[in-house]
């Protein structure tokens, strides 16, 4: 059987070990999405997109369902208090679960107009939401909703949560997907996935530096161009590299854009997380497979 790694540099060697083993989870998803480490709770959330579910699993419990229906949720990341926040392609809106149940939507209309489709979402250390919107709920009947857009360009947002003050931080996208700090906060990576609806299209990542003020970008760069399909969901580690879901499994690239080495997943990556208490689990989201493997590197808060 063919290995699953392919090694190109001796620091994946190192990040890898001795005698790495990616391990099965679940085949229990139609395409897995969204993947998110909850701390507090000690457990995953993963959006089961088509099945219109978002799964949550613990060592302890296995695979149950954390929320159905879910106006097919997409990406999932956890604020400072623990709270999952979501994006709701069929609901066109960001949502935050709270500890009794109920959702808070802390987005959902920019200028007036309803959003499209808020695809992925990154909360930095200030507290503020950063969240991507292409229009794949308009484009796509399996999991959209079919209503033409009300924004006139697919963007990349921030938001500030207690407020709901909502600016728009980049429109230069076919369609923004993926969305993660560097674990110094002073680089934003943005996924352009345009190549699912044509091949000439952008399937790239592109890094920002964030601004003094916190808030603004400047001084968009091509980070890394993905070979294998389009660049989803991804994450850094405390060294900056970059673990991108990609055609072929996980693409890892070190913070100057060298791919560094691959995990091979049988099926497309969607998203991807680093886990339990000390993050150095990298659990995988692959259509319709969850997997881990442990590895030598840390995921950033």
């Amino acid at each position: 059987m063919p290995s699953p790694f392919v090694i190109l540099s001796e620091e994946f060697q190192r990040i890898l070990g001795h005698a790495p083993t990616l391990e099965l989870l679940s085949q229990d998803f139609i395409f897995a999405e969204g993947v998110c480490w909850v701390e507090r709770g000690q457990f995953l959330v993963v959006s089961d997109f088509f099945n219109d579910r978002i799964m949550k699993w613990s060592e302890r419990e296995g695979l149950s369902v954390f929320r159905q229906p879910s106006q097919t949720a997409n990406g999932n990341t956890v604020d400072a208090e623990g709270r999952v926040i979501s994006c709701l392609t069929r609901g066109r809106a960001v949502i935050r679960f709270e500890p009794d149940g109920s959702q808070t939507v802390l987005a959902d209309r920019y200028r007036g107009g309803r959003l499209t489709s808020p695809n992925d979402v990154v909360v930095k250390s200030d507290g503020t939401v950063w969240f991507t919107d292409p229009d794949y709920g308009w484009l796509v009947a399996e999991f959209g909703h079919r209503q033409p857009p009300e924004q006139d360009r697919n963007r990349v947002y921030r938001l500030v949560a207690g407020t709901g003050e909502i600016t728009a931080v980049c429109e230069d996208f076919d369609k923004p997907n993926g969305i993660c700090f560097s674990p110094d906060e002073s680089t934003l990576y943005v996924g352009d996935t345009g190549m699912t609806h044509g091949a000439f299209r952008p399937h790239h990542v592109t890094a920002f530096d964030v601004n003094a003020d916190g808030a603004s970008l400047s001084n968009p760069r091509i980070f890394a161009d993905i070979d294998s399909w389009v660049p989803d969901g991804f994450r850094c580690d405390t060294d900056g590299n970059l673990y991108v879901g990609a055609g072929d499994g996980v693409q890892v690239f070190t913070p100057t854009g060298e791919l560094m080495g691959r995990i091979l997943t049988p099926e497309t990556v969607g998203n991807l997380s680093f886990g339990m208490s000390d993050r150095q689990t990298l659990f995988i989201g692959a259509t319709k497979s969850l997997w881990r493997i442990r590895l030598n590197a840390m995921g950033a808060v």
